[in-house]
């Protein structure tokens, strides 16, 4: 289905990604500001008053700024995780330093430039909130107040005014006040977003895995009936189609999607079960929308319900395996009475040769019908199996001389091939005797080769799927019927008059005992019979 790597329910997760992205936008301010101010002072006629008082000290100091700012950009690109306490104060103490220089070379507090800090100190709030804060407020309010106190003493030409200032460092303090409660609450509300966002994705992650997992099948598609989730469950009961998310629903099965849109067309429909393999396991769909319209889509369950009906089957058998057993011994006193007045009337002398033939027919019947209460009443007393390890290539070739010698056959008619040789299963021998003898029997029985005589083989070793032995009864006999073949394994089905119908289920029965299963697995309706044996749990 998917090979994707899925993160496991309930990991806990972290945001990284905020600091590093104000760290971006730190860098970011650095470099327009000094890019603005590089072009408004080295461009003629863009701006005569930055670095009217000191010229020089201005384009040192913003060429210094604009250098500063590549080089941060450069150590953030390189280095993935470059400490957030480390960039934050280099990135401070050059704002302070730059723009208090950019000031005083321009006019001192008038000039406004001061102002730039203001946003220096915001992002100072955003990436160390708390007291760092109020130390850059603080450092920047010192140096605003150590430029006017050196403009007053050294450079009088240079206008100052004291109560700027002190608002100016005010505004810097409220401004990181202020920032630190808003970085408060912002980081609060990511917190709650990221824990939300875990909660859904924990909470999405728990429904896929349930679903994953789940023994019934479950399929999602919307209103054009195109597959949007399936699962695991259901990729298999509906035979391991090509089709995946995103396909038609009748790419994965053409019958499901015919009952989808019956459904569709009559919310009341309850679809019956259907097989989406030849001789394969029966799901029963059910069907339910994911909104109130049926536009929206709807969800489809598959239920297997082949075991279900298998033990309804074999109850319903059990029960009449008791009956059976009870009648057959009811009926085999008078039959043997029957038989018994037929061979004293066959030991008369003066019976007409055409009342001789009615007593044939008696005698025929009679053992047909004894022939069938022997298969009732030994399936009745049908015990345990008392499995032992057999050599599978051993057992067959003495199983073929024995068959062969009984039924009067020719070799050829009974060929055997085990590969690898060494094959070992481990069943009961009588039961293992009685499922392949019945099946070699019930080929005799429909014997009508189109291609020359009858030919038997017996074939067996190790599968490739599940690793485990198996043996198949292939013969060259009249093949059977599509509709004959759903019923061959039923308890008194046949399409012989001479046969009992008895002769499959039994098979079938014995081997399910020793946890095998009896399956036809190849066909053709006017071919060769096939069926394989195949253990179980192996």
């Amino acid at each position: 289905m998917s090979s994707r790597a899925r993160q496991q329910p309930f990991e806990q997760r972290s945001d990284p990604g905020t600091p590093r992205r104000v760290q971006w936008l730190f860098w970011t301010y650095h470099l327009l500001v000094s890019a603005l101010l590089a072009f408004l002072f080295f461009v003629p006629g863009s701006s005569s008053q930055l670095g009217q008082y000191h010229p020089i000290l201005f384009g040192w100091s913003i060429v210094f700024y604009l250098a500063a700012a590549l080089v941060e950009g450069g150590l953030l690109a390189y280095f993935r995780a470059l400490p957030v306490a480390i960039h934050t104060l280099l990135g401070l103490l050059i704002d302070i330093a730059v723009v208090v220089l950019l000031m005083h070379a321009s006019g001192g507090i008038q000039s406004g430039l001061g102002m730039l800090l203001a946003v220096t100190i915001v992002f100072v709030s955003l990436l160390m909130p708390g007291v760092t804060a109020m130390l850059a407020a603080a450092l920047a309010s010192l140096g605003i107040l150590a430029q006017e106190l050196y403009a007053t003493l050294l450079e009088p030409w240079i206008p100052t005014t004291y109560p700027q200032a002190g608002l100016l460092g005010a505004s810097f303090f409220a401004i990181a006040i202020l920032s630190h409660v808003l970085s408060r609450r912002i980081k609060e509300r990511e917190r709650l977003i990221s824990q939300r966002e875990l909660d859904l994705a924990n909470l999405e992650q728990l429904n896929e895995y349930i679903i994953r997992n789940m023994q019934t099948g479950i399929l999602v598609v919307d209103d054009l009936h195109t597959i949007r989730l399936m699962n695991e469950s259901a990729w298999h009961l509906l035979g391991m189609p090509g089709a995946k998310p995103g396909n038609p629903l009748n790419q994965a099965s053409a019958q499901l999607a015919d009952l989808l849109g019956e459904w569709s067309e009559d919310p009341t429909f309850s679809a019956t079960p259907f097989s989406p393999l030849p001789n394969g396991r029966e799901i029963k769909p059910g069907f339910s929308r994911l909104g109130i319209e049926t536009s929206q889509g709807a969800v489809i369950f598959l239920e297997d319900v082949t075991a279900v009906t298998q033990q309804a089957q074999q109850m319903k058998l059990a029960s009449l395996g008791r009956l059976t057993a009870s009648i057959a011994h009811e009926i085999r006193n008078p039959l043997g009475a029957i038989s018994h007045a037929g061979q004293l009337l066959q030991e008369s002398q003066g019976i007409p040769d055409d009342d001789r033939r009615l007593l044939d027919i008696i005698e025929t019947h009679t053992k047909r019908v004894n022939s069938i209460i022997e298969s009732v009443l030994q399936l009745s007393r049908r015990g345990c199996a008392h499995p032992v390890e057999i050599d599978m290539k051993e057992w067959v070739e003495q199983f073929a001389r024995e068959f062969r010698d009984a039924k009067s056959l020719p070799t050829d008619a009974l060929s055997t091939r085990i590969l690898p040789e060494r094959t070992v299963v481990r069943v009961d021998n009588t039961q293992l005797h009685q499922i392949v003898s019945n099946l070699c029997e019930n080929a005799l029985l429909h014997a009508e080769p189109p291609h020359g005589p009858l030919r038997i083989q017996l074939i067996g070793g190790i599968t490739r799927e599940t690793g485990g032995p198996y043996l198949d009864i292939i013969d060259n006999g009249r093949g059977i019927t599509p509709e004959a073949l759903r019923h061959i394994y039923e308890p008194f089905f046949t399409t012989d008059s001479a046969g009992s119908g008895l002769g499959l289920y039994i098979a079938k029965e014995l081997a399910e005992t020793n946890r095998m299963r009896l399956a036809r697995m190849f066909h053709k309706p006017l071919g060769d019979h096939k069926y394989r044996t195949t253990r179980l749990g192996y």
